[in-house]
C-alpha cells in the first residue's frame, strides 16, 4: 500500500508538526529518526536490537545493494524486508548522494550519471530509470527519486540547472515506477536559493509524489545556511504529505529542523560515531577512550533506557573500544540510536504542549553549556 500521511498538530510557536504515518507494517508518530542500514543491516545490531530501541523505519542504500548482493538476489529472497528478517519498513534511498560523494562533474549527463565501481573499478551508468528499477525489486517500501546532490558553495547558475536535471529525472523516474507497494518521494534541490527551492517544490508538487525530500543539505555548509534551505523547502510543501530531511542527524540540527516543519530524518552519525568510541550525552557528545573513564564504574548515563546504559559501565565499554572489541561499537550503537530516537519521542511531547522552542533552549545549555551561541535566522 502507500504510505499515508496524517498531520495531527502544529505547534502554536513555529512550524513544528506533530503526525503519523501508516505504512505496510504499522503506524508510527512523526517527528522520528530512521536508522540507517546501508547494506541491509544496521551496522553491529540486530534486528531484535532495533526493535528494543523503538526504531520504526530503516533505511538501505540502492547503490550499495545494487553492487552487492545485487537487486536480483534480494528479489529472489522475497524482498529487503525477507532478505534482513526485518518486519518494520524501510526506505531505500535512490544512489543519488553517491553523484555527489564519488561522481565527477563531467560524469553528471542529462542521460544519467557514471560511476566507478569503488569495489573493482568497472565502469557503471546509474540512470533515473535504473535507480527505479532497482529499488522496485529491492521492494521497500517508500523508494527516492534519482537526484543531482550539489555540494556547498555552489552558483545559482549551476543549481538552476541541476534542479532542472532533478525534475527531468523525477519525471522519467515515475514515469517507469511500477511497485503498486512502494512509495515514492520526490527530492527537493536548489541550493541555497529560495527562488530554486520554491520552483523545485512546485515542480515536484504537480508530479504528485507520495512524500517530498530535502536534499542538498548537511553537504558543507553551516548550520544557519542549512537552516535557511529548509525553511526555502517547506514553506511551500504540501501539508498532507510527509516531510523528509537527507542525511541529517546531529542533535540540535534534528530539532532546529522539527521546528522549520520537518517529520523524518535519518543520519549514519550514531552508529558511525559508536565506533570511534563516541556517545550522546545531555551535556554533550563525549569519549569513551578518555582517560577519565578508565575506572569509572557507573552506568554509561543515568537518563538513558536503553540495553547499554541498564547495564554496563563506563570503563567496561572503554575497555572494549580501547581494545578494539566489536562488543563495544555495538553498545554504543545501541546506546547513540536510542538517544536519537528519545530526542524525537520528547520533540513530539513538546509539540503536543506548545513549548518546543523552550525544549530547544533548555537543551542547548545542557548540551553546548552557556557560551554556545545560537544565531536565529
Amino acid at each position: 500500500m502507500k504510505i499515508k500521511y496524517t498531520l495531527l498538530k502544529n505547534e502554536k510557536n513555529t512550524s513544528a508538526r506533530l503526525g503519523k504515518i501508516e505504512t505496510n507494517y504499522g503506524t508510527y508518530d512523526t517527528p522520528m529518526f530512521m536508522s540507517v542500514g546501508t547494506n541491509a543491516t544496521v551496522k553491529t545490531l540486530s534486528p531484535e536490537e532495533l526493535k528494543d530501541v523503538h526504531s520504526g523505519i530503516i533505511l538501505a542504500n540502492t547503490y550499495h545493494l545494487w553492487l552487492r548482493p545485487g537487486e536480483d538476489i534480494v528479489a529472489k529472497a522475497g524482498g529487503l524486508h525477507k532478505f534482513m528478517n526485518w518486519d518494520g519498513p524501510i526506505l531505500t534511498d535512490s544512489g543519488g548522494f553517491q553523484v555527489f560523494s564519488l561522481a565527477k562533474p563531467k560524469d553528471i549527463t542529462e542521460e544519467g550519471v557514471k560511476f566507478k565501481n569503488h569495489l573493482n573499478g568497472d565502469e557503471l551508468l546509474l540512470t533515473p530509470e535504473k535507480s527505479i528499477e532497482i529499488q522496485n525489486k529491492l521492494d521497500s517500501d517508500i523508494a527516492m527519486s534519482f537526484d543531482e546532490c550539489v555540494g556547498w558553495p555552489a552558483t545559482y547558475e549551476y543549481c538552476k540547472n541541476s534542479v532542472e536535471r532533478t525534475l527531468d529525472w523525477a519525471r522519467r523516474g515515475k514515469k517507469v515506477f511500477n511497485n503498486e507497494r512502494q512509495s515514492l518521494f520526490g527530492i527537493v534541490q536548489g541550493g541555497e536559493y529560495e527562488d530554486l527551492r520554491r520552483h523545485c517544490v512546485e515542480e515536484l508538487v504537480k508530479m504528485d509524489f507520495d512524500g517530498y525530500s530535502i536534499g542538498g543539505t548537511s553537504v558543507g555548509e553551516d548550520k544557519p545556511t542549512m537552516y535557511k534551505m529548509v525553511s526555502y523547502a517547506t514553506k511551500y510543501l504540501p501539508e498532507d504529505k510527509v516531510r523528509y530531511l537527507m542525511g541529517v542527524g546531529d542533535p540540535i540540527d534534528i530539532i532546529e529542523n522539527v521546528i522549520r516543519g520537518i517529520d523524518i530524518f535519518d543520519c549514519v552519525s550514531p552508529t558511525r560515531l559508536a565506533r570511534h568510541g563516541h556517545f550522546y550525552t545531555k551535556y554533550g557528545k563525549k569519549n569513551i577512550k578518555n582517560s577519565q573513564y578508565k575506572d569509572d564504574f557507573s552506568l554509561l548515563t543515568e537518563d538513558c533506557d536503553c540495553y547499554t546504559c541498564k547495564h554496563y559501565s563506563k570503563a567496561y565499554i572503554r575497555h572494549l573500544i580501547i581494545a578494539g572489541e566489536t562488543f563495544g561499537a555495538r553498545l554504543l550503537s545501541i546506546h547513540n540510536i536510542r538517544y536519537l530516537i528519545k530526542l524525537t519521542e520528547d520533540l513530539r511531547e513538546a509539540i503536543r504542549n506548545d513549548n518546543i522552542l523552550e525544549y530547544r533552549d533548555n537543551f542547548i545549555k545542557n548540551y553546548y553549556g552557556d557560551d554556545y551561541e545560537y544565531k536565529d535566522i
